[in-house]
């Protein structure tokens, strides 16, 4: 039997518990990492972290085994890089509720990074500011994909799960019904049940 590693990526709130109760519902067998980042979620800080580019730099560089990674969001940033930098490490991709890198307010996205700054005011700063444009590089992503969106989710619209599929070669897109951004967390069984069935595709 292969060995299945999923690296969950949290997004701008940096807490890897967001993903615990899908990793809860996943086989036994997969060897699940929830990643914790730096200065977030009560960890410590690592020197050459101090932006989003060195934090992403720092996910990808620990990535050093076969892996599929699935990303909520701000992760999903992370997680396109990594399947761009590390293709022979990088076997597939889940990508939740994530920007991938496109230009969202032209896909009618609210912006979220004011009420970031008010309501984790304690913690860096690296998300708000982070500016990406990955439209350039996504047809370079030959890992299969799969997208996974709520249908009423105000940050991370449906139109943008659809532009992703249309520029991803190897993306297949999901709907959650009544799912806003979190609906990783609210709608945990769907969700895992989603991921096991693109694994087993593999």
């Amino acid at each position: 039997m292969k060995t299945v590693r999923l690296l969950f990526l949290a997004g701008a709130a940096g807490d890897p518990t967001f993903w615990q109760p899908v990793a809860n519902l996943l086989p036994a067998s997969y060897r699940c990492t929830l990643q914790a980042y730096p200065e977030f979620a009560g960890q410590p800080k690592v020197a050459s972290v101090h932006s989003f580019a060195t934090l992403s730099d720092w996910v990808i560089d620990h990535i050093s085994q076969p892996t599929i990674i699935v990303a909520q969001s701000m992760g999903g940033i992370i997680a396109i890089q990594a399947a761009l930098r590390k293709p022979n490490y990088v076997q597939g991709l889940v990508l939740v509720a994530t920007s991938g890198g496109l230009d969202t307010s032209a896909l009618g996205a609210a912006d979220w990074r004011e009420d970031y700054l008010l309501n984790l005011a304690h913690l860096p700063t690296w998300f708000v500011e982070a500016q990406y444009d990955l439209s350039p590089d996504l047809a370079h992503v030959k890992q299969p994909v799969l997208l996974l969106w709520g249908d009423a989710d105000p940050i991370s619209p449906l139109a943008i799960g659809h532009a992703l599929q249309q520029q991803l070669p190897h993306a297949h897109l999901h709907m959650i019904p009544q799912g806003q951004h979190d609906f990783a967390y609210q709608h945990a069984p769907q969700v895992a049940q989603h991921i096991r069935a693109f694994i087993e595709s593999l």
